[in-house]
């Protein structure tokens, strides 16, 4: 590496720590998850009924606010794509395809990184 790169790359650094330092709570983690929605992620979003799983998603890459079309305000629902885990193994098997899915506000559900 050249002198003069090492010393761009330190001072974009420096650049961005410092924004980043600027920023409040909320911007910081809105700068994460716009940096986790352009990387992707490795989700799993699960539904309950009650205490128990009824519907698993995996390999969800991200979950999306509806807004509505003319007023671009929040709707109450999310969705994205993920493979439907049928048999809940949490596996992807051959048979189980990727679907598209809404859930609502108010469901009792949950999306984390997949640990495998």
């Amino acid at each position: 590496m050249s002198k003069n790169t090492t010393r761009l790359g330190l001072i974009t650094t420096i650049l961005a720590t410092g924004l980043l330092v600027a920023c409040t709570q909320e911007q910081q983690n809105k700068i994460s998850r716009d940096i986790q929605n352009w990387t992707g992620t490795n989700g799993v979003l699960e539904v309950y009924a009650g205490d128990k799983v009824v519907r698993r998603f995996l390999k969800v890459d991200k979950i999306s606010t509806a807004l509505g079309t003319d007023d671009k305000q929040p709707r109450a629902y999310r969705y994205g794509y993920g493979v439907l885990d049928e048999n809940l193994n949490m596996q992807v098997d051959p048979s189980e395809k990727k679907v598209y899915f809404e859930i609502s506000d108010y469901s009792n559900s949950v999306f984390f990184e997949n640990p495998r």
